[in-house]
């Protein structure tokens, strides 16, 4: 490399330019060779190791010289190879010859090379004076896990970073030596001679500064922990700013594998299994005590610490992290650079503030390398002598230093006004309520009741924060007592995980949809006091009032079940059921602002429902082919599935409402006879009915979040008496020769809501075929008149106006529909395409069996009398109508009834 190049970088570090006079032409030709490269990962060890071959290895000294400390000249090679290192990171940095992902990930990856260096000599001398440590339990030999956190962790280390460490190993028990020495006394000599051979200032520098602070219990601790010791300390006395510092925990040398499995067991530490907004109290205090930090020490100049800096992004990130890593595992990610496009993604910061806090902290992070590379100093302060600034803006790309600190100032008010949004701090401002005393009665009540009277700390504090909060917010709402009434049960279910208040406490415009949606309906209110997981839904008004594409349903539920293990089937389910009452939930929501129209309310509804089939069906399946292999068809082939969901009733023709249990038919065309090809074989027969099973217990069983579905299978082939699961040439031959005319109603109304596709084409020709036989009118009419009394002789109240099974009612219509599709399904094929009322009434009038009047009048009376049915689920009121209610609707499904059906007056 040319010495002009060389002088370019020196004239923008003193520091290198110091290093550069120390070195020979041949020193500067090795390093000038890998300044144009990039090294790997994998790299990095065997460089650090060949800088310490040619010296005696560890534990080979005299005893009494290893009692005393690590070999000097394992100190002095390894601070020799830091400066080399050191003024390639540098000139690397000043001269642009890497970005700043490369260059940080460069210097993690040295710090862990020289952490695995070190602790193998570190373990290799202490085995040499005690022997090996060996676990009490298990008789394995122990090794050390170094977990690195912060920067180290995220492999984003500065020039001049700390590196800040955990020591853990797996078990106690004793070395193997002659002079024998517990484990945790190894692990912390082992401990103590890392930090002597990297931490030290000596002749030649220092390796690392090495940082323990954030170890179990802090300063004064043991510096050594075991895996048993550290996990009871997370759970008993873990700090909420502990969770913070072990989100970029990694396992950087030691026992890799079980370093993996402590951090595994640790997760549940730093994320909560359910939307943690008690984050963002945490956070901001942490960021208030920096900011103390700054003012006392007068380091507004620090661009990590001062306001808009590097830890602001960094705050912004981790809030949520800590807020939905224990939901979404994908935001479980150290780095912070591959953690903000994920927030974009998820829309839970615009896509535009993502890329200005991605610009910001560029930007913020070659000013920092470029401020410790003037003089290789571990600071983020602004340099105070003209001609540091001067080298620090050119460094920067600007010709001066005012240019300089106008931009620097530009990237961080931006970074602090999105940090503002994201971390708002509380307004010391109460709003203007009543005492307590005069407050709704229902409130009063919650205050004097005993689970308030038992809220200590924390959840003390924050409730006292949300309720005047609520309180003031009703009173401004025109049917506030109403929402504060159906409120209550909801607040009292969150007290004992206060993290919901804080969301509501920190939103206060999820407060008022709380608000406008609870003292609309008693539905959600029920719901959410039921499901508190639920209030994250009302966070984002974009997506609460504007449910998914069945596309998009589909693509989200699939996302968010492959960020869960394939072993945790627990959270499977949870993630299954959150997700389904979430999409209803934002149904229901748009339902009531008036977003959704009718048919796309059922739509939505029954969409959600085929998505969660479909990935029920995925898992059960999963499950079954682990253990017992896949079933074989009668060609020998293994089946994949085919196996299909016939969804029927409201399922079956889209117009499932809230609440609604699904009517299901399970089909499979296996060979019942031959063995599956697993290790533990089941007959087709019986793999079926298992899967079948299995899929019944994932809708139904019930967890802490409710249950997917209730599920009615009494309409498969001889209802309850039938088999679980059918084959499909069974199922037809059932159809053809012993169904009776309900039944064929019925399977007017049936379709494939999840599984195979070819089987699923064969269901509907078998379907087709079946509707369209030619059948005696008057036979059918009276068939289905019978079956019409004798449900309304079941069903239909003695008293008042049943919206459903009175007649004029909705069931009177669908019979009405269903006995038309079959009379006429002979003559007319079309009528066996559709398994919902509006387009069968559509093509009725298109086959000319009902006039195109008719038809729209019978189709505005459905729609009348589902919304009404759909408005009185979510208001919690049964379907008695008034005397005066629907009337005009009520009165035309009559007449209509009565023309086809009876032959008499309506």
């Amino acid at each position: 490399m040319p010495m002009s190049v060389w002088s370019q970088a020196a004239e923008l570090s003193p520091w290198l330019a110091e290093r550069l006079e120390r070195l020979g032409e041949a020193e500067l030709d090795v390093l000038a060779a890998r300044l144009e490269q990039d090294m790997p990962d994998e790299a990095w060890l065997p460089h650090v190791q060949a800088a310490v071959a040619a010296l005696p290895a560890p534990g080979s000294r005299p005893l009494p010289e290893l009692a005393r400390g690590p070999d000097p000249a394992w100190q002095a090679a390894l601070r020799q190879l830091r400066q080399r290192e050191q003024m390639r990171f540098v000139a690397r940095d000043l001269l642009r010859r890497c970005p700043l992902v490369t260059l940080t990930r460069e210097l993690s990856a040295f710090a862990d090379a020289v952490l695995a260096v070190a602790l193998a000599a570190a373990e290799a001398e202490l085995a040499a004076l005690h022997g090996r440590p060996v676990g009490a339990g298990s008789g394995r030999i122990q090794q050390l896990v170094v977990l690195g956190l912060g920067k180290l962790g995220g492999h984003e280390l500065n020039l001049s970073s700390d590196i800040d460490l955990i020591f853990a190993y797996d078990e106690d028990g004793e070395t193997d030596g002659a002079r024998s020495i517990g484990n945790q006394e190894f692990f912390i000599k082992v401990g103590q001679r890392i930090i002597q051979l990297l931490d030290p200032v000596m002749a030649d520098g220092f390796v690392f500064r090495v940082d323990m602070r954030l170890r179990p219990w802090g300063d004064g601790s043991a510096l050594a922990t075991s895996f048993d010791a550290m996990e009871l300390y997370y759970e008993r006395h873990g700090r909420e700013w502990e969770r913070y510092a072990l989100i970029k925990a990694r396992v950087c040398a030691g026992d890799l594998r079980a370093g993996e499995q402590l951090l595994k067991s640790l997760k549940p530490f730093v994320y909560r299994r359910y939307i943690d907004f008690g984050a963002f109290e945490s956070l901001r205090d942490m960021k208030a005590m920096i900011e103390r930090e700054v003012r006392r020490h007068d380091r507004d100049d620090n661009i990590k610490l001062g306001a808009g800096g590097i830890r602001e992004v960094e705050f912004i990130a981790q809030a949520f992290q800590l807020i939905r890593g224990g939901v979404d595992s994908a935001l479980q990610e150290r780095e912070l650079l591959k953690v903000l496009p994920l927030l974009a993604d998820r829309q839970l910061l615009p896509a535009a503030a993502v890329d200005e806090l991605v610009t910001a902290y560029g930007f913020l992070r070659d000013s920092e390398h470029r401020i410790q590379a003037l003089h290789d100093q571990q600071t983020q302060t602004l340099p105070a002598a003209d001609d540091d600034r001067l080298r620090l803006a050119r460094a920067m790309g600007f010709a001066d230093w005012g240019a300089y600190v106008s931009a620097l100032a530009c990237q961080r008010e931006i970074v602090h006004g999105h940090f503002r949004d994201v971390i708002v701090a509380r307004d010391a401002a109460e709003p203007q309520v009543p005492a307590p005393e005069s407050w709704p009665e229902p409130v009063r009540a919650l205050l004097a009741s005993r689970a308030v009277a038992q809220l200590t700390g924390t959840a003390r504090d924050r409730f006292d924060r949300l309720l005047p909060l609520l309180v003031h917010a009703c009173l401004a709402h025109e049917n506030g007592d109403l929402a504060l009434l159906r409120i209550m049960p909801l607040i009292e279910a969150t007290l004992r995980r206060s993290a919901y208040l804080v969301l509501l406490i920190e939103n206060q415009d999820a407060l008022q949809r709380l608000i406008d949606l609870c003292a609309a309906s008693p539905w959600i209110a029920e719901s959410l006091a039921r499901y508190p997981v639920l209030l994250d839904e009302l966070l984002n008004a974009a997506t609460l009032f504007a449910p998914p594409s069945r596309d998009d349903l589909v693509a989200e539920l699939r996302a968010q079940l492959t960020r869960v293990p394939e072993d945790d089937l627990e959270r499977q389910m949870d993630v299954l059921r959150i997700f389904q009452k979430g999409q209803v939930l934002r149904v229901a929501a748009s339902d009531l602002k008036g977003t959704l129209p009718l048919m796309k309310i059922s739509d939505s509804l029954t969409w959600i429902a085929e998505a969660v089939l479909q990935e029920v069906l995925n898992l059960a399946w999963r499950q079954l082919t682990a253990k017992h292999g896949r079933p074989l068809r009668v060609d020998g082939t293994p089946c994949d599935p085919d196996f299909v969901i016939v969804g029927y009733g409201k399922l079956g023709g889209l117009e499932l409402g809230y609440g609604s249990d699904l009517d299901l038919v399970f089909l499979h065309d296996g060979d019942p006879q031959r063995d599956s090809d697993g290790e533990r074989p089941l007959d087709g027969a019986s793999f079926f009915a298992r899967l079948g099973q299995r899929i019944i217990h994932l809708l139904t069983t019930a967890m802490a979040t409710g249950q997917l579905y209730d599920v009615d299978m009494r309409l498969r082939p001889s209802g309850s008496s039938g088999l679980l699961v059918t084959s499909l040439s069974g199922f037809s031959q059932y159809q053809r020769e012993h169904a009776w005319a309900w039944e064929h109603q019925a399977l007017i109304r049936a379709r494939v809501v999840a599984g195979d596709t070819r089987l699923a084409a064969r269901f509907d020709a078998v379907r087709a075929e079946v509707l369209a036989r030619a059948r005696d009118r008057e036979t059918l009419r009276h068939e289905v008149v019978e079956m019409r009394d004798k449900m309304r002789g079941h069903l239909a109240p003695k008293d008042g106006i049943d919206l459903k099974h009175s007649p004029g009612g909705l069931v009177d219509l669908e019979f009405l529909v269903q006995y038309l599709t079959l009379a006429h399904a002979h003559d007319f094929p079309a009528l066996t395409r559709w398994p919902d009322n509006v387009r069968l009434l559509d093509t009725l009038a298109e086959a000319g069996v009902l006039s195109s009047q008719d038809a729209e009048g019978l189709k505005a009376a459905y729609l009348a009398l589902r919304a009404r049915g759909h408005r009185r689920a979510l208001a919690r009121v049964d379907r008695i109508l008034g005397e005066g209610e629907l009337v005009a609707e009520r009165t035309l499904v009559r007449t209509q009834w009565a023309r086809f059906m009876t032959g008499g007056a309506a």
